[in-house]
């Protein structure tokens, strides 16, 4: 049925479930636990031989609602929510991986997904090679007999660079990995990873499918043969996500097509007055024909997000005269709200990388990010001309 709908209506209208009570936005449910008729059904339920819900970790109407409706959106069979995009990854490594796998990783990725593939997983036998998300042959030397994921995102963070997800995985298969690929800046609005041969995509939900900043949440999407060891990684483990959290995720899933096109709107906007302004350096945006991969962007997605990262002239102290300067921007570490946010990277979400790996993936002392969010992009070019 999902099929006859364009994906906006999808958005809105795929995977409720409704009560008996015939209310027309979806209900939540605030319960540890369901009950059952019997003793016989609660053991088929328990065994797999009658679907159902059994306990609110990995069973719960209001987060399979969510889990349906983002599939639906994506173009995958199966979803599994969890309690943060990070949670997200961990449950897909754990799930697909064992003690000596290797994985092939970006090192243009999110600060802390660093932290968790050079530092905490290394503690429990996985070992990461982290290459440069553009270059093919880097990945390709990379490769070893016990590879078991490649790792992206794409457009990254906070560079926004861009990798050919169809030749990086073709590159995975022909070395037996799974191409793994964080859809989080592009959301389905704007990318469709699998469309393009990705395996398993990666969101945090945290960001523009939530859209104002409220709760923490993360999914898991791909195959279902594929993600049944990350499903049962989730019902173990428990990184799961709540139920008023997905309630949530379901109202900000209906908004996303609207908005998306409004973030990416305002931030291409914000990334061409940039440009021109003399105290900046280098402004990064996939949406600007000065951008390296620009041409595959606009291939791969519908248009260039809403993040916008800069370079300004003189270093950590410019970055921070700026964002200090500005009186409306929210200075924060989170994108994907409706109001624009803020921060420097180096000193922020890749603090815990070292000089010399932030240096190798690009970011400087002297670059912002900003997540342009739904104000009038005047005002928002406004405020960061105080610091200009």
């Amino acid at each position: 049925m999902t099929q006859q709908y364009k994906p906006e209506t999808i958005a809105v209208r795929t995977g409720s479930q409704h009560t008996p009570f015939g209310e027309n936005s979806e209900a939540m449910f605030l319960t540890s636990s369901f009950v059952f008729d019997n003793a016989a059904q609660a053991a088929a339920r328990f065994g797999g031989q009658e679907p159902g819900n059994i306990y609110s970790r990995f069973t719960n109407p209001g987060v399979t609602m969510f889990q349906d409706k983002l599939a639906a959106l994506e173009g995958a069979e199966y979803c599994v929510a969890t309690a943060s995009g990070m949670a997200a990854i961990l449950a897909c490594v754990m799930g697909l991986c064992s003690a000596g796998d290797h994985i092939v990783a970006s090192r243009s990725i999110f600060g802390t997904s660093v932290q968790l593939f050079a530092n905490i997983l290394k503690r429990w036998g996985l070992q990461t090679t982290f290459v440069s998300l553009t270059d093919l042959t880097a990945w390709e030397a990379a490769v070893k007999p016990n590879t078991k994921l490649f790792f992206v995102e794409t457009p990254s963070n906070p560079l926004l660079e861009v990798c050919d997800i169809a030749l990086l995985a073709d590159l995975a298969h022909q070395s037996n990995a799974l191409l793994v690929v964080d859809n989080c800046l592009c959301t389905p609005v704007l990318q469709k990873p699998l469309q393009l041969g990705a395996d398993i995509i990666i969101h945090s939900a945290t960001k523009y499918i939530d859209g104002q900043g409220r709760c923490l949440g993360g999914a898991v999407l791909g195959k279902k043969d594929v993600l049944e060891p990350v499903y049962g990684f989730l019902r173990t483990a428990g990184p799961s996500m709540s139920a008023f959290n997905a309630w949530v995720f379901l109202k900000g899933l209906e908004t996303l097509f609207v908005r998306m096109e409004a973030h990416s709107r305002n931030a291409l906007a914000l990334a061409q007055w940039l440009e021109s302004q003399p105290q900046v350096a280098r402004v990064y945006y996939p949406g600007l024909e000065s951008h390296p991969q620009h041409q595959l962007a606009m291939q791969q997605q519908k248009s260039g997000g809403g993040v916008v990262s800069f370079d300004v002239k003189g270093g950590k102290d410019a970055a921070w005269r700026l964002i200090d300067a500005t009186q409306m921007l929210s200075i924060t570490a989170n994108l994907g709200d409706a109001k624009t946010t803020i921060t420097h990277p180096a000193t922020t979400t890749h603090s815990r990388v070292s000089p010399e790996e932030r240096a190798a993936a690009g970011i400087g002392d002297g670059l912002i990010r900003i997540a342009v969010g739904l104000e009038n992009v005047l005002d928002v070019q406004a405020d960061i001309k105080r610091g200009l």
